[in-house]
């Protein structure tokens, strides 16, 4: 689950990072009250009005403006709420802004702007520390041309971040004196947020680094581990649903794991595993997977309709191809849950379906005496052998 910006910096202020100043706010008259606030607070007279949305690029979309006089943040705030930001992360229908942070201005002359961030590398098992002097651009990018820019930290979980990795990390960003002290303090906090708040990514880009010594994130971002919402009830609380497709919205109030694609075959499958080769499955019999559907191990009759009904939302699909294993779930209650399915759910394209595993035999029987029309299969093979002829 990702945060939005605000969210992010007031996460990450509580763990003692230093952030820019800001306030949310919804409508323009917000905005000038926030930007007085701030004015009053810091002194600054330039603001900085930037769109909240989950999303990078904001800048190059027209969604991060300067504004001048609060005249100007009226104006600018009024321009960027509203409008259907687009970026390349949003795709080319954009992202509807609904909130704007109002920040102030902390740039000095002769600023330096860095990178930092923390994620897993699943490679080592470890929790990786990145930063780079090329901060203000997307690491992706850093990545793709000047790797050699990228330095790395990878810290044990059976020791934890390391005083001596903090040190060193800092001087090989060539930061010295009270800046660098500054800068050790930082990236502990960052590190502490990390852990603390079950993230899969906690990054600051631009990391600010200004001639008075003052080392501040100027923008956050967070997405948490949605594996840990069990005990991270008030980060999980701030989820906004506006920022999800609303297919996987309703997906998840049922328990479901589901990611819109762009192909002609719905799947519904249970287990991220066998998602992945049933998708294979489908690019083999030359179709292309509309979705990823995981119903997980506690497949009910509620929660398979509910998977056809989001399923067939999709205009695209034009064949549905069921692959059930039976291990945890039983392949008989999955039986009948697709029969039950069936008679509330009007299926308009072909539907193919796989079952294997415990009862699989019986619930074979089940769909085949049920009337609902359907092609069964048992290998692999002849289920997509199926769907090349439901796509013919």
């Amino acid at each position: 689950m990702k945060l939005h910006e605000y969210q992010a910096k007031d996460v990450l202020s509580k763990y003692g990072v230093v952030t820019q100043p800001g306030i949310v706010a919804e409508t323009p008259d917000e905005a000038v009250a926030a930007a007085e606030k701030l004015q009053a607070e810091t002194g600054t007279n330039v603001w900085v009005i930037k769109a909240q949305i989950h999303a990078g690029g904001r800048g190059k979309g027209g969604g991060v403006k300067l504004a001048k006089s609060l005249d100007e943040v009226r104006e600018k705030a009024d321009a960027i709420l509203g409008m259907q930001l687009k970026t390349h992360q949003t795709g080319p229908e954009g992202q509807l802004v609904r909130k704007v942070l109002v920040a102030g201005d902390v740039y000095e002359d002769g600023a330096k702007e860095y990178y930092i961030g923390v994620t897993l590398d699943r490679a080592t098992s470890m929790n990786v520390i990145m930063a780079s002097t090329e901060g203000g651009v997307e690491i992706e990018e850093v990545a793709a041309h000047t790797p050699e820019k990228i330095l790395k930290v990878w810290v044990d979980p059976t020791i934890g971040l390391r005083a001596y990795q903090v040190t060193d990390l800092v001087n090989r960003l060539g930061l010295t004196g009270d800046v660098a002290k500054e800068a050790r303090r930082f990236v502990s906090a960052l590190y502490k947020t990390y852990e603390a708040s079950d993230a899969s990514l906690a990054e600051i880009n631009p990391l600010l680094v200004t001639p008075s010594g003052k080392v501040l994130a100027v923008d956050g971002k967070i997405s948490l581990d949605d594996n840990a919402a069990f005990r991270q009830a008030d980060l999980m609380a701030l989820r906004d649903v506006h920022e999800e497709s609303p297919f996987e919205v309703e997906a998840s109030s049922y328990g479901l794991n589901y990611v819109k694609l762009d192909g002609n075959v719905g799947c519904m499958v249970n287990g991220a595993g066998l998602a992945m080769g049933t998708m294979d499955i489908i690019k083999l019999a030359g179709g292309e997977p509309a979705n990823f559907l995981d119903v997980g191990g506690a497949a009910n009759p509620q929660t398979v309709e509910a998977g056809f009904r989001i399923i067939l939302k999709d205009p695209n699909v034009k064949a549905i191809l069921v692959n059930i294993f039976g291990g945890i779930v039983r392949c008989d209650r999955v039986a009948a849950g697709i029969i039950e399915a069936a008679k509330n759910v009007n299926i308009p394209v072909p539907l193919i379906v796989r079952l294997q595993g415990t009862n699989a035999e019986e619930a074979m029987e089940m769909l085949k005496a049920s009337g609902v029309k359907m092609e069964t299969a048992i290998l692999l093979k002849e289920a997509a052998e199926k769907v090349s002829e439901a796509l013919a």
